[in-house]
């Protein structure tokens, strides 16, 4: 059932990192209602594709823009535990469902805010996309190769991990914090805080001397010949990470190169000398043929897989942490629970919530 078996969200519908939360808190147990526009809700009754990221949940189709929409929206708030939204600042006032309307009718409840800028501040009405969250506050800036531009992570740094996690943390947070107060709290989680909170190493090392400014030239951003992926005789690529002495010496073993033969690991100055001796060797061999020699060591050497080569791959099989079922790869629920573990809500199989079953479980009658 999860850990979070009874918890009651109500999600108002958004796109990436909220419908991201919304997804995970339901893998985890709680029982989830997502609202969202009526003529989307009606095609997926019809048959339609969902949403991105909206799998494991029921859908209701309100008309926020209604007094009977609003309505309906306020008789699930008054039973929920956790609001979850993803609008600009003022969205949900301007609909009668902000935070003083919405803990009014429910004082136990979580009111928890997603958005890039945060609720204040110069920006935090402007729109915005997960890369220019990172760009401002310094992440991105950190992340390229020397003499080259940065380089975006996807969408993977600003909106899931400064997102997602973040409003996660945050709600569960305001859950615990609720079993001894009895009162339930807003939940601000912006983007630009929760990414520039992940970058707290690169922060610290600046401020220590061991970080620059100029990006490809640290020892985790590509400027470490022995933290880097590396081209191999077929194309493909393999990572070496092997920062500690007794996994570097590993990697040197592996590849055949002896260590007093070559500059010191953390000689700055001579790295590109020993970048092109690592780079030289390992285009003699084939992604694979490398992942074989470094299968049973600590180097820290491990094959860069495609999303279908990870599925195939004997620990992310027994993990479960990406899932092949017929033609549908998704990833497993995380992370792992003794006694509650969660499920994925993602899988073809697996059975969604009838909304009227749900909505009789809240006592709720959407109708007005």
């Amino acid at each position: 059932m999860g850990p979070l078996n009874g918890v009651r969200v109500v999600e108002f519908a958004g796109i990436g990192p909220g419908p991201m939360a919304a997804m995970l808190l339901a893998d985890l147990g709680a029982d989830v209602i997502r609202l969202d526009r009526p003529a989307t809700a009606d095609a997926v009754r019809a048959g339609a594709p969902r949403p991105h990221m909206a799998s494991g949940r029921p859908i209701l189709g309100v008309d926020l823009k209604s007094e009977e929409g609003v309505a309906t929206a306020r008789r699930l708030v008054a039973a929920a535990d956790v609001l979850l939204e993803g609008y600009r600042p003022g969205v949900m006032e301007r609909r009668g469902l902000g935070p003083d309307e919405c803990l009014g009718l429910n004082p136990r409840l979580v009111y928890a805010r997603m958005t890039g800028w945060g609720q204040d501040g110069p920006l935090a009405e402007r729109a915005g996309h997960d890369m220019n969250y990172i760009s401002l506050n310094g992440t991105l800036h950190s992340i390229g190769r020397r003499g080259g531009p940065p380089l975006p992570p996807v969408n993977l740094l600003g909106d899931f991990g400064g997102g997602t996690m973040f409003v996660v943390t945050g709600i569960l947070s305001a859950l615990v914090e609720r079993q001894s107060s009895g009162r339930g709290q807003v939940v601000d989680a912006a983007m630009v805080d929760g990414s520039a909170f992940l970058a707290s190493m690169m922060y610290e090392d600046r401020e220590r001397g061991m970080w620059t400014d100029e990006r490809g030239t640290n020892y985790l951003d590509t400027g470490a010949p022995w933290y880097d992926v590396y081209e191999c005789a077929d194309g493909r690529h393999i990572s070496v990470g092997c920062i500690e002495p007794q996994f570097y010496a590993a990697f040197l073993a592996g590849i055949g190169l002896a260590e007093a033969d070559l500059p010191d690991q953390w000689d700055r100055d001579r790295w590109p000398e020993l970048r092109e001796r690592f780079a030289e060797v390992l285009r003699t061999r084939t992604r694979d043929e490398w992942a074989d020699t470094f299968a049973d060591t600590d180097a820290c050497v491990q094959p860069v897989l495609s999303m279908p080569e990870a599925a195939d791959h004997p620990h992310v099989r027994a993990r479960g942490a990406v899932v092949r079922k017929g033609d549908r790869l998704y990833p497993g629920p995380a992370p792992r629970f003794s006694r509650t573990p969660g499920t994925a809500t993602r899988d073809p199989d697996h059975p969604e919530p009838a909304l009227d079953d749900v909505l009789t479980s809240w006592g709720v009658d959407p109708r007005p």
